[in-house]
């Protein structure tokens, strides 16, 4: 049932030529530049970043063992998001298929690009089943989105289920694996060059502690990758963020190290939040959070919140009724919130 990429490309932007930036028209060293109308003055930071971050990309290709062709580096995992809808759905025309609840920034991005989104909702348990996921399918459907771990439930999506989609759907499926490092399951990377049509997303932000330089990726296949590259704007990742990311990607085992840590910090906080009598149910998770049913969820974050204390409320989604949304700090932070958790 595998469509060809191309076939499911918008044709405007398979026609298309991208913008040409200076340094996609000369590539190397020179001792003067006198191409792209910069400042002269204030080296580095008057020239233009590289728009493909090749040295970066080289850095991340040996850590998640991918090749650099695979890779696109965008704006926090938004950005690629935003340009898989905007290259591969015809507004008004095709429509997107989703989990839900899920990360809410795949229909905020279908939309503003005008994409039918339709939701699919999990089990009461968070797991997927695939085939109530592609009945929802049609012959204009051209984008299906997995999140795993999911965000707010946290659990990962059985590999079967998610395999039976992947064998099955012919437009892409993307899987969105900002929580990854913090789950036994292992990641889908290993099957990019068995699933043509396989994008994966990862980010910067949770598990390297790098949410503010909004720095994200996409995986998938050269030939996806370059559209992505054609349809982005030409530097998107500027020279700081640029530099800054791989120099942090020097310090991998400080990431492993706090990893590590979360994750049992994440035991200890679920073992204390299960000895509340407020707690009604805590989900099980693989990532950097915890979902929780209370009796009370207004009243328990209105009380936190007086307090100093934000957690996220997610009472207002589907199977989530009654549920807060914790995220793990350090062992100081989460032994606060459970102090607070007590007196209520």
């Amino acid at each position: 049932m595998e469509k060809s990429i191309s076939r499911l490309v918008r044709e405007n932007i398979r026609k298309m030529s991208p913008y040409s930036c200076a340094r996609h028209e000369f590539k190397g060293e020179a001792s003067v530049y006198l191409d792209a109308n910069e400042n002269p003055m204030n080296s580095p930071f008057n020239r233009y970043p590289d728009p493909l971050q090749e040295e970066l990309k080289r850095k991340i290709a040996g850590i998640k063992k991918v090749r650099p062709s695979q890779i696109m580096v965008g704006v926090g995992s938004d950005e690629p998001i935003d340009l898989l809808i905007r290259i591969f759905c015809e507004p008004k025309e095709k429509n997107i298929v989703a989990i839900g609840p899920t990360y809410n920034m795949y229909k905020v991005c279908a939309d503003i690009s005008n994409v039918e989104y339709r939701t699919v909702l999990l089990n009461d348990d968070f797991s997927l089943d695939a085939e109530r996921l592609l009945a929802a399918v049609d012959e204009q459907t051209n984008l299906l989105f997995l999140c795993s771990p999911n965000n707010p439930s946290g659990n990962v999506l059985k590999h079967d289920e998610v395999r039976k989609i992947l064998d099955t759907f012919g437009g892409l499926t993307v899987i969105d694996e900002a929580y990854i490092d913090f789950s036994s399951q292992p990641s889908w990377l290993t099957e990019l060059d068995n699933y043509p049509n396989l994008v994966v997303l990862q980010t910067f932000s949770k598990a390297w502690g790098l949410a503010s330089t909004r720095c994200g990726m996409a995986f998938a296949s050269e030939e996806i990758i370059g559209y992505l590259n054609k349809v982005k704007y030409p530097y998107n990742i500027n020279l700081l963020t640029q530099r800054f990311v791989s120099e942090q990607l020097d310090y991998e085992d400080r990431k492993k190290e706090w990893v590590e840590m979360l994750l049992i910090q994440r035991n200890v906080l679920a073992e204390n939040l299960l000895a509340l009598p407020m707690v009604e149910k805590l989900f099980p998770s693989e990532a950097n959070f915890l979902l929780v049913k209370v009796a009370d969820p207004e009243g328990v974050y209105d009380k936190l919140v007086a307090k100093g204390i934000i957690i996220r409320k997610r009472n207002n989604l589907p199977l989530c009724e009654g549920c807060l949304r914790i995220s793990v700090g350090t062992a100081d932070e989460n032994k606060i919130l459970i102090n607070e958790l007590k007196k209520l």
